[in-house]
This record gives structure tokens, C-alpha cells and sequence, in this order.
């Protein structure tokens, strides 16, 4: 799969909570891969003020029409 078909997914956590879209892929240009997907639109509910989060692709669980994540933490995760 081209990294760029996934820009635009919506991305959904395993329990059907939607966090986001897909802004863009991360590429680890060491490893010729791709290491996180750039989600915004995330809600308030998922991520404390909304911000932007990168997910680590050893989270996913399959990509199709839209973007399923086997496994995100507790939620809302805080700000630093």
C-alpha cells in the first residue's frame, strides 16, 4: 500500500470511538517505513485540548476504508 492512500482515513480507536483523520504519514527514512500516522481532529473526550497526536503504526490494526487501532491508551491522555 502507497503511505499516502491513508491520508484523509478517518481513524477509529478498537472500541468504535472515532479519534480523528489521517493528516499524514511519519516515514522512518532509515528503515524505508512507516513509523507513525500524524491524526488530527482529535476530540476533546480522547485527547486533552484536541491536539494533534502521532500514532505509532505497531498500533494499527488494519487499514482499509478507514484506519482501526488495535490498542490506544486511557483516555483523555493529558498534556505534559
Amino acid at each position: 500500500m502507497d503511505v499516502t492512500a491513508v491520508r484523509g482515513k478517518e481513524v477509529y480507536l478498537p472500541d468504535g470511538r472515532r479519534l480523528g483523520r489521517v493528516h499524514d504519514a511519519v516515514i522512518d527514512l532509515e528503515g524505508m517505513a512507516c513509523s507513525h500516522l500524524f491524526v488530527t481532529e482529535t476530540p476533546t473526550d480522547l485527547v486533552e485540548q484536541s491536539i494533534d497526536v502521532a500514532v505509532p503504526w505497531r498500533w494499527i490494526r488494519g487499514v482499509g476504508d478507514v484506519v482501526v487501532l488495535r490498542w490506544f491508551p486511557e483516555t483523555p491522555i493529558p498534556l505534559p
